[in-house]
């Protein structure tokens, strides 16, 4: 199956609540295969070894993840797709054991550097599709095959067209996309207008949601969304970035709820009754079937200070990150052994597995 399956909201309240009240994860020592003592981060049932750098050793020469690894999806056949701003292309493709299986994506490049960014996978029919947000505003969204064979692109003059929101005053860089359960799908602008746009399973545009603002409703960058039936009702949950907060609609548009307490959340996915959190503040939050924090890995205040301090400059530090750390979660998804692929906004890139324990 894949990454959009399950989902459910809780109120506002009660949830805050909930994430203030976590305490800190606990860290623990194992031993990878090599003997080399590997970090475990996480609380109770969520406790998962820290792989960090993960599938960098077989990188060919001449590839690189260039300015940050942004995005990551895992296919049926579990290839592991990493989106980045390197070269060459803008999308590197891995099997499970962390072997490079190929380079694609070159309609997302400008000036030879990758473009890469949101990248999302589903089945349509006996066939996956990837979906992908390249966050610039010369590019186009696009559907493309897993062979890397162009369905559709879809520009900024298109979504103009349909919308009427993306006048020559508005700024468009969109950053993820996410699936309805009829055929449908959205497409998030995250950097950009702040607006969703969504469209039917016959590639017809439905509406927009959003706008900015910090009235429920609205957003200030809606970095990524997910579909979430948890419950058996479908919805769309919004990581509402620079608002620090997760919102839910209704599948005609209408605001349902709003979770406060996070940090900075760049994307959801789920598994099961599970919610995953991938929060640009240095920690990744999982969360339960009624929306409580069962776990933040790798939250630790002191460490999360010195990663926003000085202008970021950790980001272009790899010579200062901590094993057991993490310095800016982009995107986090499931695999298919529950296990969890997190990707970093950080020069150089940086894929992180984390191993259920």
């Amino acid at each position: 199956m894949s990454r959009q399956q399950t989902r459910r909201a809780m109120l506002k309240t009660s949830a805050a609540t909930a994430i203030a009240s976590v305490t800190a994860p606990m860290f623990l020592n194992a031993s990878d295969k090599a003997g080399v003592k590997s970090p475990v981060v996480g609380t109770g049932e969520h406790v998962y070894e820290s792989v960090h750098d993960w599938g960098s050793d077989a990188l060919p020469n001449g590839h690189s993840y260039g300015g940050a690894s942004h995005g990551v999806a895992v296919d049926q056949q579990g290839l592991i797709y990493i989106t980045h701003q390197g070269g060459p292309d803008s999308i590197f493709v891995f099997d499970a054991d962390g072997k490079f299986v190929k380079s694609m994506g070159k309609e997302h490049q400008v000036k030879n550097r990758g473009k890469g960014h949101g990248i999302d996978i589903r089945k349509e029919g006996s066939e996956e599709f990837l979906y992908l947000a390249p966050s610039d505003k010369s590019l186009f969204f696009t559907k493309m095959t897993l062979k890397g064979e162009v369905v559709w692109n879809r520009g900024r003059d298109q979504l103009h067209k349909d919308s009427g929101v993306l006048g020559p005053k508005v700024s468009y860089r969109p950053t993820n996309t996410s699936f309805r359960p009829d055929g449908g799908y959205y497409l998030g602008d995250g950097y950009g207008s702040n607006y969703i746009f969504e469209y039917d399973k016959d590639d017809k545009f439905v509406r927009v949601l959003g706008g900015k603002g910090s009235e429920n409703g609205k957003f200030s960058t809606p970095h990524g969304q997910w579909l979430d039936d948890r419950d058996g009702v479908p919805k769309l949950v919004v990581a509402d970035r620079a608002n620090k907060r997760l919102q839910w609609f209704d599948l005609d548009g209408n605001h349902l709820n709003t979770l406060d307490g996070f940090l900075f959340p760049a994307d959801i996915d789920t598994q099961g009754e599970l919610m995953l959190v991938p929060d640009l503040h240095a920690r990744i939050t999982i969360l339960d079937k009624n929306n409580s924090v069962l776990a933040h890995l790798g939250d630790d205040a002191t460490w999360r200070e010195q990663v926003l301090g000085n202008g970021f400059a950790m980001r272009k530090s790899p010579a200062q990150w901590k094993a057991g750390k993490f310095v800016h979660p982009h995107d986090a998804c499931f695999d298919m052994n529950n296990d969890i692929f997190c990707v970093e906004w950080v020069v150089g890139g940086r894929v992180t597995k984390l191993v259920k324990a």
